[in-house]
């Protein structure tokens, strides 16, 4: 019997919205199907929700509730608004059903904590990405014995330098001290300290400057890693893995500790070249 997927959006008419569906079907074969969905409003520049369900033939709901009863597993979208996840997540995570929270996770530490801890009350499989930690290149990346990482990347720093900290997280752990902002305001850029003294760069330019990483060990070896497989492919595997499983992805304690460097390095924003304390 295939199993129900509900979106949970702030309007439906957006990117990930288009695109999930028709990967979600295709790699379960079939097995897992979007199948119905709530927006909260119309994209204020596209189609509105009932065009936008009658385009991808996917029922819409008029409200959260009506989506939990009909599915098997949760998706609360709004990638670029993530100051909506909190109030989008509040029934999805009391439902007890297996919830997928699109990037951005959270606008802010506090955030991020209330919405495990009310995931954790209720009994409700939790967890969030970026796409980027899943690309096979950064997985297959040696964790072990990393001094520093350079991060390059696209993007302004407020909704995609998740896509640089996610994977810097994820090969140097959550055991974050302190950021400083060290960038000019077309070119954000971040310094970020780890425990023992291990140190990350987090760098955007213009749309032309794919995703990179430059690592170096402590050894004096260096590597340079360029995501160049079907990472969203890998993202999609992993997600349907984490439905059939109930069993997140990422630690909680990752997923804070990216939501706090982007925090805090917003902050660091207005005090240029000092370092900001991260609280512990």
């Amino acid at each position: 019997m295939t199993k129900k997927i509900g979106f949970i959006d702030y309007f439906l008419d957006e990117w990930h919205a288009e695109k999930y569906p028709e990967w979600i079907e295709s790699a379960s074969g079939g097995a897992m199907k979007v199948t119905c969905a709530y927006g909260k409003i119309d994209s204020p520049t596209g189609r509105s929700n009932a065009q936008w369900c009658a385009d991808k033939g996917i029922q819409l709901r008029s409200s959260i509730e009506e989506v939990i009863e009909e599915s098997d597993y949760l998706i609360v979208l709004s990638p670029d608004h993530p100051e909506f996840h909190e109030e989008l997540s509040q029934l999805p995570l009391r439902s007890g059903k297996p919830t997928y929270v699109d990037k951005t996770f959270a606008p802010d530490r506090q955030t991020a904590i209330a919405l495990f801890e009310t995931a954790r009350e209720h009994g409700t499989p939790l967890y969030s990405s970026s796409a980027l930690r899943f690309a096979a290149e950064y997985m297959e990346t040696e964790r072990i014995g990393i001094e520093t990482i350079c991060s390059v990347g696209p993007g302004r720093y407020e909704n995609y330098s998740i896509h640089q900290i996610e994977p810097i997280v994820s090969l140097m752990g959550s055991d974050v001290k302190r950021v400083m902002y060290i960038g000019t305001a077309n070119s954000p850029a971040l310094l970020i300290e780890f425990g023992n003294g291990r140190k990350a760069t987090v760098n955007h330019f213009g749309w032309e400057c794919p995703f990179t990483l430059t690592l170096n060990y402590e050894s004096g070896q260096a590597k340079i890693v360029k995501p160049e497989s079907n990472y969203f492919g890998s993202f999609i595997s992993q997600m349907l893995q984490f439905f059939e499983s109930g069993e997140p992805i990422v630690e909680p304690a990752e997923t804070v500790a990216i939501i706090t460097i982007i925090e805090y390095g917003l902050k660091a924003a207005e005090t240029p070249y000092q370092w900001v304390e991260l609280p512990s």
